[in-house]
């Protein structure tokens, strides 16, 4: 089954959003037999990839189409029960591959609700308002503020650990520790202990930051909506409306939006995924930005790369090589980069670059190859240059004319940080720090092989004789190599430096489990996983490794 990312509030299933002037309320109520598969219940509001796509959909509409929110409260539409966390039954029952892209896309899911903290000035408070577990206190982790009902029996926990043999899947021990700074001993306890934590100890140990009687607890939660109001910036908008960019797909699976292409070929288990540059002239002022709203490149074009890459990571398993390309007009994309970065303080415009930035973030941490060909017609720079900074390796055409060119621009200047906070030039230049100046100096101009190649900016320059055997030669050597160690390379020779937060929860905890995904004490026919709701108790092997 082929999953779609496409979603409206008007189609939610177990979200319902509802906006009071700077206050917005969103409601988990997950309907049990509304997951995307008929084979398992979504039951206590445990959640499935399909929750978080609306979830995901719900925090992007509120930055773009409800800029004057300043507070968003996350509840739960049933009673004794925040959320339940990610469905055992759905997770027991799924291949490998859809559990690891799954938690990736949860976490990211969770990072953009930091992200529009730091970025929106939009706080979240999750109110508990009953049991938290698993996946539904790392969502609660997420938001700014944790307000636990103190009824006696509401907890929060981490039970993924004695119950499943598995780890919190959605950054969850990252953030304890580190968001959190619970103490080290406290977590182990915590993450340990199945029953979880509850009352005044959650609020000694940090776990969360305030409790409340059920009597006073929506009362609690008023006041701290209206806190965080209080505090917030000026006013923001007026909203634009965010048009659907599902694509057109064809008989060969290929996808075609707007500005963005992808064609597959199972053949050799590649893509070729095209970005187009605007083809019209691109707005220049805030008002003229203000005015395009959705319809500007800039932002539609990064929503449908956004939407691609999710595609080809859900439902081209088997694709192992996305080939970049850049198309059209480098003084278009350049100009179109211009503009936001000369207007970053009006709302939209920041909004479209942190978009731009996270849907950079989500092709880092995509496991897939991505090489980049600069020849004929393309059209790398500024923020498309940013997508072959991104990829594993750029190859650039070397004519006689030097018509084949790269260019920089603000855009990559440190407008788009990797999950670990570097720009891709720093990243890419961890040893010459300098280079990353000595790159930028050349802001503007049009950067031919000889000089790109000079300025450390690509891979390999190959002239008119040698370019078709070398792309030919590279793409088959990729797609020869085990996919398994392609991933685990990828993601560590893609984060050089020093890690945070948020690159823990992918360099560490996608890896690990990544590992425990497929060891019998989880997923074996006597693993955790796989007997959990059964009498009989789970049998490991007691190897540690």
């Amino acid at each position: 089954m082929a999953i779609s990312f496409d979603t409206h509030p008007d189609r939610y299933k177990h979200w319902t959003l509802e906006v009071d002037g700077a206050r917005a309320t969103l409601t988990l109520d997950v309907q049990p037999h509304g997951g995307l598969r008929p084979d398992y219940e979504l039951k206590l509001n445990s959640y499935d990839l399909g929750v978080d796509i609306e979830l995901a959909d719900a925090i992007q509409r509120v930055r773009f189409e409800h800029p004057d929110v300043k507070v968003v409260v996350v509840s739960s539409g049933q009673q004794r029960v925040f959320c339940a966390g990610a469905n055992i039954p759905m997770l027991g029952s799924s291949t490998h591959a859809f559990k690891v892209n799954f938690c990736k896309f949860t976490n990211e899911t969770r990072l953009y609700l930091e992200d529009a903290s730091e970025r929106s000035d939009l706080k979240f408070i999750a109110a508990l308002n009953g049991t938290c577990a698993g996946g539904g206190y790392e969502l609660a982790m997420a938001c700014d503020h944790l307000l636990l009902i103190d009824d006696g029996s509401s907890a929060v926990s981490l039970p993924e650990v004695p119950l499943l043999g598995v780890l919190p899947g959605t950054g969850g021990l990252t953030r304890l520790v580190d968001k959190r700074k619970v103490r080290r001993d406290r977590a182990d306890v915590f993450c340990t202990t199945s029953e979880g934590v509850r009352g005044k100890r959650a609020v000694e140990w940090n776990l969360v930051d305030e409790i409340a009687p059920r009597s006073k607890f929506e009362e609690a939660v008023d006041a701290r909506a209206k806190a965080f109001i209080d505090a917030a910036g000026t006013a923001r908008g007026p909203a634009i409306t965010l048009d659907p960019v599902a694509p057109t797909i064809d008989d060969d699976g290929h996808l075609q939006y707007t500005h963005v292409t992808v064609e597959l070929s199972a053949a050799t288990r590649t893509a070729t995924l095209r970005v187009r540059t605007p083809d019209t002239a691109q707005p220049t002022t805030a008002d003229e930005i203000q005015a395009a709203g959705a319809a500007q490149w800039s932002l539609r074009a990064f929503r449908e790369l956004d939407d691609a890459l999710l595609r080809l990571r859900m439902n081209h398993l088997d694709i192992g090589l996305v080939v970049v390309r850049a198309e059209g007009d480098v003084d278009a994309v350049l100009a179109s980069d211009k503009a936001l970065h000369d207007n970053k303080d009006h709302w939209l415009a920041s909004e479209i670059l942190a978009l731009q930035a996270r849907v950079l973030r989500r092709m880092d941490l995509t496991s897939k190859s991505f090489f980049a060909l600069v020849d004929e017609g393309t059209a790398f720079a500024g923020s498309l240059l940013e997508l072959a900074l991104a990829s594993d390796r750029i190859y650039m055409l070397e004519d006689e004319d030097e018509a084949v060119t790269i260019a920089l621009g603000p855009a990559n200047a440190g407008a788009f940080p990797m999950t670990h906070g570097l720009s891709r030039l720093e990243a890419r230049f961890m040893a010459e720090p300098s280079f990353v100046g000595r790159a930028l100096e050349r802001m503007g101009e049009r950067l031919a092989a000889s000089e790109a190649d000079e300025l450390g900016l690509i891979t390999v320059a190959a002239d008119d004789i040698d370019w078709e055997d070398d792309v030919r030669i590279a793409l088959e050597e990729r797609v020869s190599l085990s996919p398994d160690a392609l991933t685990g390379m990828e993601a560590s020779l893609r984060f050089p430096g020093a890690e945070n937060a948020d690159a823990k929860i992918f360099a560490r905890l996608s890896a690990w489990q990544n590992w425990i995904f497929q060891r019998p004490n989880a997923v074996g026919p006597e693993g955790a996983l796989t007997k959990y709701g059964q009498p009989d108790r789970p049998t490991f092997s007691w190897t540690r490794c």
